[in-house]
């Protein structure tokens, strides 16, 4: 099994951000994490980030190609916004998880309407770094 994990704007300066709202890891310390969730369950992943709409856009597009099992995504602002990553999702034929390290839901309201969500098979929200370990035990469950 071959999970991509895409992680959007601003999550490359997380220890730089509210650490009560995103927990003060690094991104870099995250990515160990999924890489050690990664071995414990027995699967291959890949961790992507940028702050570039396109560049998620052709990511999400190139897991056609790349056989994918299944994509999990930290959509971050693009969240409440991105038409483009919301159709390259929907074009795509894999499961796809979206995550966010807060909760959504209880904090601005603008915040809590994703555009993303509707295309998703699921949405695993506040939990922290956690939120990205859950998505990849779902998706393991989905693909036995």
């Amino acid at each position: 099994m071959k999970i991509l994990v895409i992680h959007g704007p601003n999550l490359n300066i997380l220890e730089k951000r509210n650490s009560s709202i995103y927990g003060g890891k690094a991104l870099e310390a995250i990515n160990s994490l999924i890489e050690e969730k990664a071995k414990e369950l027995g699967v291959e992943v890949e961790t992507f980030q940028s702050n570039f709409e396109g560049a998620i856009v052709d990511k999400i597009q190139t897991s056609l190609d790349l056989r994918y099992d299944g994509i999990i995504i930290n959509p971050a602002a693009f969240t409440h916004y991105s038409i483009a990553i919301r159709d390259a999702i929907e074009a795509i034929d894999i499961p796809v998880i979206e995550v966010h390290l807060s909760n959504i839901y209880g904090r601005d309201e603008f915040r809590s309407k994703s555009v993303i969500a509707p295309v998703c098979k699921g949405q695993i929200t506040g939990l922290g770094v956690y939120s990205y370990l859950v998505a990849m035990e779902a998706l393991k469950l989905m693909n036995k």
